[in-house]
């Protein structure tokens, strides 16, 4: 059954044998009917409850449809009507879709046409109502460390605020220093168990031999040096959630004891026979490949699909560029708070050097640089003599005289009638043949960064596309 099926039609026609067979038509097609014989009588049964679905005759006494046309959509302009018009008519239809109407139809009915018209418009209203609900979760939405505009990011927003109201089990993947952890903590916030703690392990920076203690607690003589009972972190997140960090760097071992925890919702202390119950969401993360490491049997396979019910992906900073000033001023305006320093900005140059440069260390990265930058400056401005080596040299190699000589490679692809940018283009995809396909040598070689090399080669696929 589609989510068409138990929608209710309010079907308004003065002629009462095509009212009732339009009303019998749609019944055999699953909808509920209600009826009206013209204008008036419309407007109160959509004032009396809820509607789904209009179908409108053009021509009525009393109120005719154009004019309930116009009144339905000022009480509630998410109702679809579709108007039902002679051929005669079109112009007044034209003039009812001015009104508010969604669509018309012709008679006499083409009844496959209506039927797709009338499902297109209650699909067309459905995912009205969900981009609207969305639209409220997200205003809603409470994420403040979370930055960013860029497509990338509105799309992984748009998912934390479907996934956080619910009790899923969440698999935030991404590389390091993305934000996994702002991503958990954006989910626990927006979620019933705000009111709980979130407890944040870092399963890498624990001790093989101590993660089980760490995780479940143990009991007084457990081992050496348990003088007294502890409680592990899942006691401590019982009723909120515990967002496990790295969680590729666990053992096998103890990915069989967290799986057991996922099934039964159960933990025993080190030490102890003892089962205790915990209600806790769980929150994981991973910088790795978890189906690679599935392949190599290092992780469990069954332990990830019961992590994976959701799995919420942090786009690198280089695939969200347009998110670099916002990031950038956010860390530099907090330095120079914590350093009590005047920063009034970052001359354009330097800027351009963020844009440019490829951060395999992401926003983490951006943040040490931009602390660097203001324990650094002199003045009010950022400028390139901040910025760290590796950043600075992009404008060396640009102005290098590698760059230009490379310019002078163009000469073997000259033909007579060529474009520059045809040029251009056969002498990028030779130099990447040349290299084996590898990037960074071939930007090395022809004088560009690889930023800027991508984006060449983007532009030249979406070309092939297109063509």
């Amino acid at each position: 059954m589609t989510k068409s099926l138990s929608a209710l039609v309010l079907v308004v026609d003065d002629d009462a044998a095509h009212r009732l067979m339009l009303a019998t038509l749609l019944e055999e097609w699953g909808y509920r009917v209600v009826e009206a014989a013209e204008g008036q009588k419309a407007l109160e049964v959509v004032y009396k409850g809820p509607v789904d679905l209009v179908l409108m005759d053009m021509r009525m006494p009393r109120m005719g449809g154009i004019e309930a046309t116009r009144g339905i959509s000022q009480y509630n302009p998410s109702i679809p009507i579709i108007i039902m018009t002679a051929y005669s008519s079109i112009s007044s239809a034209v003039e009812a879709l001015k009104s508010g109407a969604y669509d018309y139809i012709t008679k006499p009915l083409d009844f496959d046409a209506l039927k797709l018209v009338m499902e297109r418009a209650l699909e067309h209203t459905h995912l009205q109502r969900e981009n609207e609900g969305l639209r409220q979760q997200l205003a809603r939405l409470q994420a403040p460390e979370i930055l960013g505009r860029s497509p990338a990011m509105e799309q992984m927003m748009e998912t934390i605020a479907l996934v956080a109201p619910s009790e899923a089990t969440v698999l935030i993947t991404g590389e390091s220093g993305t934000g996994k952890g702002l991503v958990a903590r954006a989910i626990h916030t927006n979620s019933s168990r705000s009111t709980k703690p979130l407890i944040e392990v870092n399963c890498a920076a624990i001790p093989e031999t101590l993660v089980e203690s760490e995780l479940f607690g143990h009991e007084k003589g457990a081992f050496t040096g348990a003088n007294r009972q502890r409680q592990g972190r899942f006691a401590q997140a019982h009723g909120g959630s515990i967002f496990l960090d790295e969680i590729g760097e666990l053992s096998l071992p103890m990915q069989a004891k967290l799986l057991r925890v996922l099934q039964e919702g159960e933990i025993q202390r080190v030490g102890s026979d003892a089962s205790i119950p915990v209600d806790v969401r769980i929150l994981a993360a991973t910088n790795c490949n978890v189906e690679e490491m599935i392949a190599e049997g290092t992780f469990r396979e069954d332990l990830y699909y019961r992590l994976n019910v959701m799995t919420l992906v942090v786009p690198p900073l280089r695939e969200r560029i347009e998110d670099i000033p916002i990031l950038a001023r956010h860390f530099w305006e907090g330095f120079a708070e914590k350093n009590r320093k005047t920063v009034k900005g970052m001359v354009p140059q330097a800027m351009d050097l963020l844009l440019k440069y490829s951060w395999p260390g992401n926003v983490r990265e951006l943040e040490n640089v931009m602390e660097r930058a203001v324990i650094l400056l002199r003045g009010e401005y950022i400028s390139e003599k901040e910025l760290p080596l590796s950043i600075q040299k992009l404008k060396d190699e640009e102005e290098s005289p590698h760059a230009a000589g490379s310019m002078g490679q163009m000469g073997r692809f000259l033909t007579m009638g060529s474009t520059l940018a045809e040029m251009e283009k056969r002498m990028i995809l030779q130099a990447l043949k040349e290299t084996g396909g590898n990037k960074s040598e071939t930007a090395r070689r022809l004088g560009i960064t690889r930023r800027t090399l991508q984006l060449k080669l983007k532009k030249y696929l979406e070309e092939e596309g297109e063509a």
